[in-house]
């Protein structure tokens, strides 16, 4: 059997419906997993759902929209997989908002608190309800998709820096906290991919420089680039670390 084989698995993917999120389901899908799609748009999901099961079958995705700042939202989407698919074996919290861009000074409280409510408290609550069934079985793999950011600081993304720093730490303590029943933890830190969510800064000629010119690779990622990391550590490969982020960067902090 290959380290990377997900047969029988099942995988949460949130923010789904695009992008990283989608990558990752989809290559989780190809490796033999069921996967869970989410986002705030039904018929977002049902596209990617349908695509999933174009390929690898019917059964293999579903979609179960919500939104990561109800937590409502979010127990009706482990619920829901579990009524389908009857376990989690995998979690990726990918899903993440940034409504402000701009110097720190300028951010609103209301604006703080949503990036640190939808980037940060949204996966803590999501983890909770995953982990108990996880830890029962002594078997599960938790991804945090976090990001370069939470290792620097930046003149415009900053309040999003904090929350992905954040990220990081709440990977590491719980990775102490659920290690004994292996029960693994882990982050992923993308830099910059071409993705919707970030086209405020590769459509920047400013930032898109600053971010290729001195990058080894010299260029951006794509959002498939991240998807072999989450297959990674959803699989037997990863089998022995947790409490780690894995920087998919093409360089730049090197």
């Amino acid at each position: 059997m290959s380290l990377f084989d997900l047969t029988g698995k099942v995988a949460i993917v949130t923010g789904s419906s695009r992008g990283i999120g989608r990558a990752i389901a989809e290559q989780m899908a190809v490796q033999g997993a069921k996967v869970v799609i989410s986002s705030r748009k039904a018929d977002a999901c049902q596209e990617v759902v349908d695509a999933i099961n174009a390929r690898h079958g019917a059964g293999t995705a579903i979609a179960v929209p919500a939104n990561i700042s109800s937590k409502d939202d979010l127990q009706r989407l482990v619920d829901e997989t579990n009524r389908t698919f009857g376990r989690i074996d995998v979690l990726v919290c990918n899903a993440a908002s940034n409504p402000y861009y701009g110097p720190m000074a300028g951010v609103t409280d209301e604006q703080f608190r949503k990036v640190l409510d939808n980037n940060v408290i949204s996966n803590h609550w999501l983890i909770q309800m995953v982990a108990p069934q996880m830890i029962e079985r002594r078997d599960g793999s938790i991804i945090i998709v976090s990001s370069i950011g939470g290792l620097r600081g930046s003149p415009t993304i900053g309040v999003y820096n904090i929350s992905k720093a954040a990220d990081f730490q709440l990977a590491r303590n719980l990775a102490v906290e659920f290690g004994p029943h292996n029960v693994r933890v882990n982050c992923i830190a993308p830099g910059l991919i071409k993705t919707d969510f970030a086209r405020a800064l590769w459509e920047d000629p400013v930032r898109y420089r600053q971010s290729t010119e001195n990058a080894p690779l010299r260029r951006i990622g794509e959002p498939v680039e991240i998807a072999g990391a989450a297959v990674f550590l959803a699989s037997r490969a990863s089998s022995f670390m947790t409490g780690q982020a894995i920087v998919v960067d093409g360089g730049v902090t090197i």
